[in-house]
């Protein structure tokens, strides 16, 4: 770590140095972020993940300005040009906009005008012009027209091209334009000729002009995907008249020829140089302030899909329902094993109603089935129907599925090498049915990109947008916490200190031991080291075990403390978590030493309380409006049952029971003023909306969520 790295983390974060220069130090020691926000609070001062991401972040992004101003000293050294002074405003800057500032006049450069005009011997001419003394330009230049020079405006105009370029490479020159660019610029767009009737759906921006720094983050990437696809003309400008006039006071001098020279090279400059520059520059950094509030909405979006309600451990038949094909039915126990399968036709065109009833009344019975998963896709609300009405012998509560990312995974790699014998409608029937069981157990073998809740996320960085929802899915399952003894392999990889490798090796000592009774056991499983035991036995459940503990979130590492507890109770640990009167008599300043602060026993004390707690809400049933089955029975001023499927930065998408999403605009969620949708909506929320709405061409249904009781 670089000494000076705390400090402008620091600054930055607005966070203590200290705190800051702890939690580098255990994340360079090999600590994930789950496990630091957990149980390193005393040294971390008591951080959560998100501040311990950042400075990660922080750390990260600084680590390569690092490298790449070790590139630069090394080249400009190279070159024989590095004074003591570069050297130190090098070593001391630590923005990269300033860095590649400084590098530029030393940057290897293609063959420029500048280039061209010096190796015909016109960079002392550009020197005359330059120090605007000479009154006669052009009769100076005359004595610079030989060789490849051919007359003296040929001179003039490549010392022009030189000065323009000495302009361009001068930092002041270069913040100045920033400058006007930061408070003028609008953002524009138009519709490419001919382009009209194939980019339809970016009407809104085919002539769209906007100052920039209001421009919100999915308008941009709008904007740019429009781009991409070829339908519009984006462009960034400031007020040009401005730019040029401000560079003319910084570097016309005087009132002469020579002056006006360098006026005409100071306009050349800007419009030839230093704006494209520039506007890539705040291209890049407007597109990357979309990205990364596109990608915290997405990450949000994410996380509450993960920590949807489960169901829990009950015998569930999963349905993935279909017209032509039939629907495809499973039934599996109640830790998601699959126990059968068939195929039943209840809607057209082959109408076997009462067969298709008789069948589910028969697995309901013989397969114990509790609960029954249908995916949201085709044919859901017919088969809905068809499945509410029917009469069981039991009760069986019946729930809607998403299905988004089901066929992404039923036709995996993962899906395959669970499911060898079946094919990819059988495998999606399974998602589907597990999903109800435990979402973030299942969600968690799809690509997060592909289960459906962002927004432009194949627009955004995908490097940037991977990491975020990699840490957002790690963060999610080490909240939960994870059985050990029935854990899939790829749930286990995301546990803190584990990954691939760990997790099939648990896998494979399960197979080969049977179940383990203690955390202790997972030492014996190859390649388990004391970091990685560390690191992972806190997240990793062992229900029934030998220590009770072990079906808790409590570390290993404080067993000793609760085991003293017990000891002055005169009372067994499992006796101190049943009961409360026991708890309440513990005074818990006696046991702060110098590795067990009060944050640590806090967290001791709720997780007895109710040792192996699901932070997960309960799931409940819902039912959409039954009269409402496709955009043709909407009416404006309906109000209907909904559950939130997508959040963006402008508002929400309610799934109503029909094909399209309805749309709940930011303006439409409360009656007060909101700034972030997610402050007022969740994924999954089930709410009451009604339709003020019908764009029937479009397919568009338009929301609000005011005025409802």
């Amino acid at each position: 770590m670089n000494a000076i790295f705390p400090s402008l983390i620091s600054q930055s974060l607005q966070l203590p140095e200290g705190q800051v220069a702890r939690t580098i130090s255990l994340l360079e020691e090999g600590a994930t972020i789950p496990f630091i926000s957990r149980y390193r609070k005393e040294r971390t001062g008591g951080l959560d993940e998100v501040q311990i991401a950042a400075i990660k972040q922080q750390m990260d992004r600084l680590g390569e300005l690092a490298r790449r101003k070790e590139t630069v000293l090394s080249a400009i050294e190279e070159q024989g040009k590095l004074t003591e002074e570069l050297r130190a405003r090098i070593e001391a800057t630590w923005d990269s906009t300033a860095l590649e500032d400084l590098y530029l006049p030393f940057k290897p450069k293609r063959m420029t005008r500048a280039e061209i005009a010096r190796r015909k011997g016109l960079e002392h001419l550009a020197k005359i012009l330059m120090a605007q003394h000479e009154a006669n330009p052009k009769r100076r230049a005359m004595f610079f027209a030989r060789g490849e020079v051919s007359s003296a405006e040929d001179a003039l105009q490549g010392a022009r091209d030189i000065i323009a370029e000495w302009i361009n490479e001068n930092e002041e020159a270069r913040n100045v334009v920033r400058q006007s660019f930061r408070r003028t610029a609008t953002i524009t767009a138009k519709v490419v000729k001919g382009k009209e009737e194939e980019g339809a759906k970016y009407r809104d921006y085919f002539d769209f002009s906007e100052p920039l720094r209001r421009c919100t983050s999915h308008r941009l990437l709008a904007l740019r995907r429009g781009e991409a696809e070829g339908i519009l003309r984006v462009s960034i400008s400031p007020d040009a008249e401005e730019c040029r006039t401000r560079l003319e006071r910084r570097f016309v001098r005087g009132r002469n020829a020579s002056s006006q020279e360098v006026a005409l090279a100071v306009a050349d400059a800007l419009k030839r140089l230093l704006k494209p520059s520039i506007e890539s520059e705040f291209a890049r950094e407007s597109k990357a302030k979309a990205d990364e509030e596109a990608i915290r909405v997405f990450a949000e979006n994410l996380r509450q899909l993960l920590l949807a309600p489960p169901l829990g451990q009950k015998r569930v038949l999963g349905i993935d329902p279909g017209f032509r094909t039939g629907c495809k039915v499973v039934c599996l126990d109640a830790q998601g094993n699959l126990l059968h399968y068939e195929a039943i036709y209840p809607h057209p065109p082959k109408n076997e109603r009462g067969k298709a009833a008789a069948k589910v009344v028969q697995l309901v019975s013989t397969y114990n089935i509790e609960a029954i998963a249908i995916g949201n896709g085709t044919a859901s609300r017919e088969t809905e129907d068809f499945i509410t009405n029917i009469r069981y012998d039991r009760k069986v509560q019946v729930f809607v599925v998403s299905e988004n990312g089901a066929s992404i995974y039923s036709a995996s790699k993962l899906a395959r090498e669970e499911f060898p014998d079946y094919d990819v409608t059988v495998r999606g029937a399974v998602s589907i049915g597990r999903r109800l069981m435990d979402p973030l157990a299942e969600l968690v073998k799809i690509d997060p990109k592909s289960i459906g809740v962002g927004q432009y996320q194949h627009d955004v960085d995908q490097t940037a947008l991977k990491q975020s929802l990699d840490r957002t899915v790690e963060s999610c399952v080490n909240l939960v916490g994870v059985n050990v003894n029935t854990a899939s392999k790829h749930l286990l990889t995301y546990i803190s200190g584990l990954g691939p490798t760990l997790a099939q090796n648990i896998i494979d000592y399960r197979t080969e031991h049977g179940p383990f009774r203690s955390r202790r056991e997972l030492l014996n499983v190859p390649r388990m080291g004391a970091k990685a035991f560390e690191q992972s036995a806190g997240f990793l459940r062992i229900p029934g075990g030998e220590n009770p503990l072990d079906n808790s979130a409590v570390h290993p590492e404080s067993y000793p403390v609760v085991e003293r507890m017990a000891k002055d109770l005169h009372c067994s640990v499992s006796e101190l978590i049943q009961d409360k009167e026991k708890k309440k008599a513990l005074r818990l300043e006696t046991y702060v030493n110098d590795k067990v602060g009060m944050p640590t026993l806090l967290d001791i004390m709720q997780e007895l309380d109710k040792p192996g707690r699901d932070p997960r809400q309960a799931i409940q049933v819902f039912a959409f409006d039954p009269t409402v089955k496709s955009l043709d029975d909407l009416r404006e001023g309906m109000v209907l049952p909904g559950i939130i499927t997508n959040i963006t930065n402008f508002g929400c998408f309610v799934d109503i029971g029909i094909k399209e999403n309805g749309l709940v605009h930011i303006s439409e969620l409360a009656d007060r003023f909101v700034s972030d949708p997610s402050e007022v909506v969740s994924i999954h929320q089930q709410v009451r909306v009604r339709v003020l709405s019908i764009d029937r061409e479009r397919r568009r249904v338009q929301l609000s969520m005011k005025n409802i009781d």
